[in-house]
């Protein structure tokens, strides 16, 4: 009888795993982004507590400066509604006067939905009123949703978004697969 824990086979961003009766279960990852409003309303320890309730684990965690480039590639399948300039605005933190997010990578069976039923529909108003987005939500009088979180919506955009936001030495295990590269000259930063 194979091991509970051993993977059976990887496909995309999916890890199926055999359970004790023979079936298959997915173990996925999702990103998920506390953005400017959440830090600004300090909301961070009640979102990771919320976070917590879907008992899967932390993979990767971050505090990202939001670059310009890194906002349009994240919101790039808006890039044509006329509110794609205030959602990259928004993301860089230039609304709230704080350029900074918290990028998080969670991992375990059903992930996505798991973390998608507690944050709540993207639209604040629309949201449980008990969810993530709809205690702490709101749509600006421009009409952009101030929806304090992101999380990825499917196994095909959390591997894009994963890869979008975090290197592969910057998340504990190995999720996608990878190569190794060698650069020369790279300039960095060091401690003195």
């Amino acid at each position: 009888m194979p091991d509970d824990n051993k993977p059976v086979a990887l496909i995309g961003a999916i890890q199926f795993n055999l359970v004790k009766r023979g079936t298959a279960v997915a173990t996925e990852q999702t990103l998920v982004i506390i953005k400017p409003d959440g830090l600004v309303k300090s909301l961070t320890g009640n979102i990771l507590s919320r976070l917590s309730e879907t008992k899967l684990i932390i993979i990767g965690a971050k505090i990202v400066r939001v670059t310009e480039a890194l906002a349009k590639e994240h919101y790039k399948h808006l890039s044509d509604k006329p509110f794609f300039g205030e959602l990259v605005e928004y993301i860089m933190g230039d609304v709230h006067n704080t350029h900074r997010v918290m990028a998080l990578i969670y991992q375990g069976d059903g992930a996505i939905s798991k973390v998608r039923e507690i944050v709540g529909d993207t639209n604040p108003e629309k949201a449980n009123p008990v969810s993530i987005r709809g205690a702490y939500g709101r749509i600006t009088t421009t009409g952009v949703f101030e929806n304090v979180v992101h999380a990825s919506s499917s196994a095909e955009d959390a591997e894009h978004e994963i890869k979008l936001w975090f290197k592969p030495s910057e998340i504990v295990g190995d999720i996608y697969p990878t190569k190794d590269v060698v650069r020369e000259k790279v300039h960095e930063k060091d401690w003195a």
